[in-house]
């Protein structure tokens, strides 16, 4: 139950010093189907799968095989500023070692990403991003760099984790100039009219705990978006360690805590949380093949 298709388990246990073992154990109690383990660059895969496998090394023999069975992983590169100066060579090394991953253990990358466009300008916040650091050529090496993950996505047949934010027609435009259609628009911060493109695109919508952030004077925007995104396209993260869900805003956000985003989603859609699980786990099917 409580699927949830975007963290960063690593994230959680080396930067917040939370316990692993304890969140995957929680997850594992309460027998969910699917947690999709996000990368972020070139170079984290082994280290995200070493930090999940020192966290699963502690639990019972029921629960390991639970966590093992629905732990699942993606490798890409985020759009930060080292990344796009160094993107030839961190393109080379994130395949090099998808293939190393893939080739040594029993599990295999089941998409590509996180990736994308990022223009929302916060020096102050977990990115640093800040809008002095872009200048064209950087801008343009952004997309290159996005573009060159898509074109691994299409090479290994994958479905593509993407982040746009403060970026949707740069994304869009991208994606259809590359002619590529699979995959979840991860986070989704747009409004309806936006949805409505990447939807006829083809494009799965994940929502987390940035939905319950919606001040009341856009509670209504909110609703009609949640309830406009059809059943076979609607999917849930959390994007832990980050935007964690009221009641819990400002806290570092834990993958435990989504089922706080599954009961604002399936309110808004005027269903149960329950039945939501039932269509994003569907959902999830479809889209990894599993």
């Amino acid at each position: 139950m409580f699927s949830d298709t975007h963290f960063h388990f690593h994230h959680l246990t080396e930067e917040r010093k939370l316990d692993g073992q304890a969140i995957l154990r929680a997850l594992a109690e309460r027998d969910t189907f699917f947690g999709l383990d996000i990368g972020t660059r070139a170079d984290d895969l082994f280290p995200r799968k070493n930090a999940i496998d020192g966290a699963i090394s502690g639990l019972s023999d029921e629960l390991k095989k639970r966590t093992e069975k629905f732990i699942q992983f993606s490798a890409g590169i985020w759009p930060d500023v080292g990344a796009i100066k160094n993107r030839d060579e961190d393109i080379a090394r994130l395949e090099e070692n998808i293939r190393l991953f893939n080739k040594n253990g029993p599990k295999k990358i089941i998409a590509i990403g996180e990736c994308g466009l990022d223009h929302h300008w916060n020096p102050s916040g977990a990115d640093g991003r800040c809008e002095e650091d872009f200048d064209q050529k950087t801008f343009n090496g952004e997309l290159e760099l996005f573009q060159m993950q898509i074109e691994l996505a299409k090479k290994m047949e994958l479905p593509l984790i993407v982040h746009s934010r403060d970026a949707f027609e740069g994304t869009i435009d991208c994606l259809k100039n590359m002619d590529f259609h699979n995959g979840i628009i991860h986070c989704y911060s747009y409004g309806l009219e936006e949805a409505r493109k990447f939807l006829d695109e083809g494009w799965y919508l994940a929502f987390g705990g940035g939905t319950t952030y919606t001040k009341k004077s856009k509670m209504e925007e909110m609703l009609a978006l949640l309830r406009y995104v059809p059943d076979d396209r609607i999917l849930m993260e959390t994007d832990a360690p980050y935007l964690a869900p009221v009641p819990f805003r400002g806290q570092t956000n834990t993958p435990v805590l989504i089922e706080y985003c599954y009961d604002f989603v399936a309110n808004a859609r005027k269903t149960s949380p329950q039945q939501l699980s039932e269509l994003v786990d569907k959902n999830i099917k479809i889209l990894f093949n599993l």
